[in-house]
């Protein structure tokens, strides 16, 4: 069976709608979205890393302060996007990809329609409750700061039309077209990043102003970002609907479902995408929260200290590791419609396959990711934030947990799309209370380290249970993915190593706070990092063996044989 769409002749100049076939082309299809979906967001997270740069050193004195703020109101806005959006994109992603697998394609569009009325309703709903319920949210999450309040209302106009643009990505991903998707969210990155250097430069340096309307105005971005970022899904809505129309007409009729049902199944698929989605979220709310209280207990600190120490792992570090772990994310989101689609066949023994695939491509990403963060995190922390002992340590351990943030990421995805979402949000609730029973203890022990550690307890509880379910319904082959891990860890010990050793040469003659010597090492570590690795597992054609044949060309190109 051939892949559902229609050919490109060399006259057309539409672009092909790539309509995923789930018995033919999901290992294709999976390395062609993660492909997508890893660019956009690699480079959307780096972009939302640099303007750290210059929007720090135009705060000044003031960076420490404008930094908390910026971390508590934009932890406040990430819970209240995953609910405003609902999971609805995630779900729509789904069941979209659920229908076109049976040639419902009318029904889908349907699906599709009603569910943006629904965001569209949510946007408003939610961004109105963000927005007048500011002061009491302040009380609630930042301990009552003031400063606080103007931050969320900003970030509250952003909160209105997300759910639009979240849901016209979930449409475009259910047929597995991760493009469009990619690109709005990079060109949405450049869009806030743009506005919030104006804006915070106008503020502070031309009319030296208050750094809280500075912060203000760099979260009210988020809206600038979002806006763009439609405007770009609607052109490549726009470019692929007669595609979109010729599938319909060829496929079945629309299925016999009224709007209440649509509205039943929209909503049972994304309530666990929502708790799920915002499992990350969750773990940081209640970090925001307990913090300071339950520092005071241990440490003799003042505000401004602690403020201090929640910035370096709540926001700074955090900013840093979520680079990386924006991989599983890719992952995850090409992986639910694949596996969507399979389960709707009814193809186990694909679906096996297709758990193994994923499994082996996260790690062969996330390991020498994670370790290679590890091992450049002085330059990397240097060049973004200048040098800081403590913040090279949080980087190094948060570098470390973020295998566990991206697994749960995948695992959580996976265990969606195969409708196991009872069970998925069932072990994410075990987690987090393992993670809320740990805190105090793990603070008392690790101090500033303490809420990291109970996050990687909690979220090693979660992974756990998810591996073992999914096992245990799909058996898919442990002995081959533990095989090729070993490799993977190999190999990525060996990047580690190479890279720790030049860094501790540099650093040990040329001292550890300039800046510009940071980058230059910095650039340079992570080519050596990359050329080691992609050798590695170049030369003993692991890369093969997870990627596929067209890994050859590679070889070839590179003369490895």
């Amino acid at each position: 069976m051939h892949v559902l769409g229609v050919n490109k002749s060399h006259d057309d100049e539409e672009e092909v709608m790539p309509v995923m076939d789930p018995e033919s082309s999901s290992q294709d299809t999976m390395l062609k979205g993660s492909a997508w979906m890893t660019a956009g967001s690699i480079f959307s997270r780096i972009l939302g890393a640099i303007y750290i740069i210059p929007w720090m050193a135009w705060m000044g004195s003031y960076y420490p302060q404008a930094n908390a703020l910026y971390a508590k109101g934009y932890n406040i806005y990430s819970l209240f996007l995953i609910i405003s959006t609902a999971g609805i994109p995630g779900a729509i992603s789904k069941q979209i990809s659920h229908y076109n697998a049976l040639d419902q394609y009318a029904t889908g569009n349907k699906l599709f329609k009603h569910g943006l009325k629904i965001m569209t309703f949510m946007g408003v709903i939610f961004g109105a409750v963000m927005y007048f319920g500011a002061p009491v949210l302040a009380t609630i999450f930042t301990d009552g700061d003031p400063r606080s309040i103007p931050v969320i209302k900003s970030l509250a106009v952003a909160v209105l039309i997300i759910p639009i643009l979240s849901i016209l990505r979930g449409y475009l991903q259910g047929y597995s077209d991760m493009a469009p998707s990619a690109i709005s969210q990079f060109i949405e990155q450049i869009a806030r990043v743009i506005y919030m250097l104006i804006a915070t430069y106008i503020i502070m340096i031309m009319n030296k102003g208050s750094y809280i309307n500075a912060v203000v105005q760099s979260t009210f971005a988020a809206f600038i970002g979002a806006a763009v970022a439609i405007g770009i899904l609607v052109l490549a809505l726009l470019r692929r609907l007669p595609k979109l129309r010729r599938l319909s007409r060829g496929g079945k009729p629309v299925a016999d479902v009224n709007e209440n049902n649509f509205t039943r199944e929209i909503f049972e698929q994304a309530v666990p995408f929502i708790i799920l989605d915002a499992g990350i979220t969750f773990f940081n709310l209640f970090d925001q929260s307990t913090f300071n209280q339950f520092m005071r207990m241990f440490v003799s600190a003042t505000g401004a200290q602690l403020d201090n120490y929640y910035s370096l792992f709540g926001f700074q570090a955090n900013k840093l590791i979520m680079i990386i772990v924006s991989l599983s994310t890719a992952m995850a989101v090409t992986a639910v419609p694949i596996l969507s689609g399979l389960y709707s066949k009814g193809n186990k023994e694909k679906i096996e396959g297709q758990i193994s695939n994923t499994l082996e491509l996260f790690f062969f990403i996330m390991i020498p990711a994670s370790l290679g963060m590890y091992a450049v995190a002085q330059p990397l922390w240097t060049t973004f934030y200048r040098y800081d002992a403590l913040g090279v340590l949080m980087l190094q351990f948060s570098s470390i947990i973020s295998i566990l943030l991206g697994l749960f990421t995948v695992l959580s995805a996976v265990l969606q799309a195969l409708y196991r979402n009872r069970l998925a949000i069932k072990y994410f609730v075990y987690g987090f209370i393992v993670k809320v029973v740990m805190q105090l203890p793990m603070i008392w022990l690790f101090h500033e380290f303490g809420p990291l550690v109970a996050t990687s307890i909690g979220m090693a509880v979660v992974c756990w249970l998810m591996i073992r379910e999914l096992h245990a319904v799909y058996p898919f082959n442990t002995g081959r993915i533990s095989r090729r891990i070993s490799g993977i860890i190999l190999f990525s010990l060996i990047m580690f190593v190479s890279v720790m050793f030049v860094n501790w040469v540099v650093f040990h003659f040329v001292g550890n706070s300039d800046r510009i010597i940071s980058v230059v090492v910095l650039v340079v570590e992570a080519g050596l990092g990359g050329v080691v690795y992609g050798y590695l597992v170049l030369k003993t054609m692991l890369a093969d063996k997870i990627l596929g044949s067209r890994v050859e060309r590679i070889r070839r190109i590179f003369n490895i044989r």
